[in-house]
Protein backbone atom coordinates (compact mmCIF):
# COMPACT_ATOMS: atom_id res chain seq x y z
CA UNK A 1 0.00 0.00 0.00
CA UNK A 2 1.26 3.33 -0.81
CA UNK A 3 2.29 6.00 2.16
CA UNK A 4 -0.71 8.70 2.75
CA UNK A 5 0.66 12.37 2.16
CA UNK A 6 2.41 14.50 4.58
CA UNK A 7 1.53 17.93 5.60
CA UNK A 8 3.72 19.11 3.68
CA UNK A 9 3.30 17.06 0.75
CA UNK A 10 -0.68 17.99 0.56
CA UNK A 11 0.19 21.68 1.03
CA UNK A 12 2.50 21.19 -1.81
CA UNK A 13 -0.51 19.54 -4.07
CA UNK A 14 -1.36 21.84 -7.03
CA UNK A 15 -5.06 23.67 -7.19
CA UNK A 16 -6.45 20.57 -8.53
CA UNK A 17 -5.44 16.56 -7.82
CA UNK A 18 -6.96 13.29 -9.59
CA UNK A 19 -8.32 10.30 -7.54
CA UNK A 20 -5.30 8.38 -7.23
CA UNK A 21 -4.06 12.03 -5.54
CA UNK A 22 -7.19 11.98 -3.36
CA UNK A 23 -6.68 8.18 -2.03
CA UNK A 24 -3.18 9.09 -1.31
CA UNK A 25 -4.30 12.38 0.97
CA UNK A 26 -7.24 10.09 2.43
CA UNK A 27 -5.39 6.80 2.90
CA UNK A 28 -7.99 4.33 0.63
CA UNK A 29 -7.13 2.56 -2.35
CA UNK A 30 -7.87 3.98 -6.25
CA UNK A 31 -10.12 1.23 -6.37
CA UNK A 32 -12.55 2.20 -3.94
CA UNK A 33 -11.55 5.84 -4.07
CA UNK A 34 -13.43 5.27 -7.91
CA UNK A 35 -16.20 3.75 -6.69
CA UNK A 36 -17.22 6.41 -4.13
CA UNK A 37 -16.63 9.00 -6.80
CA UNK A 38 -18.61 7.30 -8.70
CA UNK A 39 -21.54 6.88 -6.23
CA UNK A 40 -21.07 10.30 -5.77
CA UNK A 41 -20.39 9.80 -1.71
CA UNK A 42 -17.42 12.33 -1.55
CA UNK A 43 -19.96 15.37 -1.70
CA UNK A 44 -21.36 14.53 1.73
CA UNK A 45 -17.77 15.09 2.95
CA UNK A 46 -17.73 18.57 1.44
CA UNK A 47 -15.05 17.35 -1.43
CA UNK A 48 -16.08 18.09 -4.87
CA UNK A 49 -15.52 15.58 -7.64
CA UNK A 50 -15.83 17.14 -11.13
CA UNK A 51 -16.23 14.10 -13.74
CA UNK A 52 -14.26 15.51 -17.19
CA UNK A 53 -15.69 13.57 -20.06
CA UNK A 54 -13.84 10.19 -18.77
CA UNK A 55 -11.49 11.56 -16.04
CA UNK A 56 -12.13 13.02 -12.57
CA UNK A 57 -10.45 15.63 -11.03
CA UNK A 58 -10.59 17.38 -7.55
CA UNK A 59 -9.94 20.58 -6.11
CA UNK A 60 -7.41 20.38 -3.70
CA UNK A 61 -8.92 23.22 -1.25
CA UNK A 62 -11.65 20.95 -0.60
CA UNK A 63 -9.22 18.27 0.42
CA UNK A 64 -7.81 20.41 2.98
CA UNK A 65 -10.51 21.66 3.87
CA UNK A 66 -12.18 18.13 5.25
CA UNK A 67 -8.60 16.98 6.50
CA UNK A 68 -8.91 20.45 9.09
CA UNK A 69 -5.21 21.58 6.85
CA UNK A 70 -5.59 25.40 6.83
CA UNK A 71 -3.60 27.04 3.95
CA UNK A 72 -1.31 29.62 5.05
CA UNK A 73 -1.94 33.18 3.15
CA UNK A 74 0.39 33.72 0.80
CA UNK A 75 2.38 37.12 1.97
CA UNK A 76 1.47 39.77 -0.29
CA UNK A 77 4.32 41.78 -1.62
CA UNK A 78 4.54 45.32 -0.55
CA UNK A 79 4.14 47.61 -4.16
CA UNK A 80 7.51 49.23 -4.73
CA UNK A 81 7.14 53.14 -4.16
CA UNK A 82 8.65 55.28 -6.98
CA UNK A 83 8.32 58.65 -4.95
CA UNK A 84 11.45 59.96 -3.99
CA UNK A 85 11.43 61.53 -0.95
CA UNK A 86 11.85 64.88 -2.53
CA UNK A 87 8.88 64.35 -4.66
CA UNK A 88 6.47 63.94 -1.89
CA UNK A 89 7.90 66.88 0.25
CA UNK A 90 7.41 69.47 -2.94
CA UNK A 91 3.87 68.16 -2.91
Amino acid sequence: MTQPLSRAELLALPPVINLATLGRALGLSEPVVRERARRDEFATLGIRVLQLGAQYRVPTADVLRFLGIEVPEPKRRRAKSYARDEDLEAS
